[in-house]
């Protein structure tokens, strides 16, 4: 199974943060996209075995975002 996980970037809080996900409970933010993927890496895991799915590093995450290059420059 696919997982697809929208990322955003909340301007006013100046934090990138998870908008939707197929991962069951998935939250989060980080300040960095850097730092949501390391977020991601710790969290995608621990929904999945909490709500009975599968785990496996061969589990598909597709990562989704929309953004600007300058937006992307600005927040790292």
């Amino acid at each position: 199974m696919n997982h697809e996980i929208e990322i955003r970037w909340d301007d006013e809080a100046k934090v990138w943060f998870v908008a939707d996900s197929t991962v069951p409970g998935l939250v989060g933010e980080a300040p960095s996209m850097d730092a949501m993927l390391s977020l991601l890496k710790r969290r995608v895991p621990e929904m999945l075995s909490e709500n009975g799915c599968p785990i496996s590093d061969d589990i598909p995450l597709r990562l989704l975002t929309n953004t600007s290059l300058g937006q992307m420059r600005a927040v790292g």
